[in-house]
């Protein structure tokens, strides 16, 4: 896992993820312009990319992308171009916060039920094998046998169904939902060959032992690890299948989620304020994480 380095006193933000460019705007549309509503400005954007270490090119060109690829949609105000969220941007977020929270959730009152996809795809079709391994791991299903596909999710079936249908491939997919049998596997095989979970664990441990050296003290520090820290938060779907409790016991995933909710707690407030300030100022700061 990178790690990152700021100039100066930037030490409170240190260790914690370096996403991408794309990746920081995303969470920076999410946690702040989304919740607060309204639209942004690109020097504002511009700000707190810089504040994260991305310079000031390479934010543009990543506003430019997210426009692009219909995340934003511009609004020029006199000389200033402000930023409002596409409303495929706001459907994506209105599912990812749902299943990002979920990973917290000890799914306690799982009843034994799985369901199984079981995917023949044709040669005519290949191309539809990565997206579709890509959105079922998304769904958190694991492989236990070539061509089996299966996940205790089983209220993630409209979700898989619709991903089914979008690649073409409903005529070659049969699903099942039930109860692991005598006959083969049992849940903790199926478990142990389904998930490589000891990636997922040692990247949590690496962001666990980051949070236990966070401590920003100041509005624009907060802000900053804030953003770091929810970019962090939103890969955890895509590496931890959120298996229940009673198949994986004291995850480690639970926990560094819980934590992650604690902190955000405790930073929305500060940070949506900070937000509004740097919004409402005329010209454009620079943030300054030291202060």
């Amino acid at each position: 896992m990178t790690k990152v380095a700021f100039p100066g006193q930037r030490d409170t933000l240190a260790g914690l993820t370096a996403g991408s460019a794309r990746s920081l705007l995303f969470t920076v549309l999410g946690v702040m312009t989304w919740p607060v509503g309204g639209s942004v400005r690109t020097a504002t954007l511009v700000q707190i990319l810089d504040g994260l270490g991305i310079e000031e090119q390479t934010a543009r060109q990543a506003i430019a992308r997210a426009a692009a690829s219909d995340w934003i949609v511009p609004e020029r105000r006199g000389r200033e171009v402000s930023w409002s969220l596409s409303a495929r941007l706001v459907a994506i977020f209105r599912d990812g916060v749902a299943r990002v929270s979920s990973v917290s959730d000890p799914y306690a009152e799982w009843d034994g039920r799985w369901l199984a996809v079981l995917v023949t795809i044709p040669h005519e079709l290949r191309a539809s094998r990565r997206p579709l391994y890509a959105g079922l791991t998304w769904a958190g299903f694991g492989d236990p046998a070539p061509g089996v596909w299966v996940t205790p999710h089983t209220e993630r079936a409209p979700e898989v169904a619709a991903l089914v249908a979008q690649l073409g491939l409903r005529e070659h997919a049969i699903a099942v939902a039930g109860t692991v049998e005598s006959i083969g596997m049992s849940p903790e095989e199926v478990v142990a060959r389904g998930w490589d979970l000891e990636e997922p664990r040692q990247r949590y441990h690496a962001v666990e032992e980051m949070l236990d050296h966070l401590d920003p003290r100041s509005p624009e520090q907060v802000l900053l690890a804030h953003v770091r820290a929810m970019n962090a938060w939103q890969e955890f779907p895509r590496f931890d299948p959120q298996l229940p409790e009673a198949l994986l016991p004291n995850w480690i995933g639970r926990r560094v989620s819980q934590r992650m909710e604690e902190l955000s707690s405790r930073w929305t407030a500060i940070v949506h304020a900070r937000y509004r300030d740097l919004e409402g100022a005329d010209p454009p700061r620079k943030l300054r994480p030291g202060h």
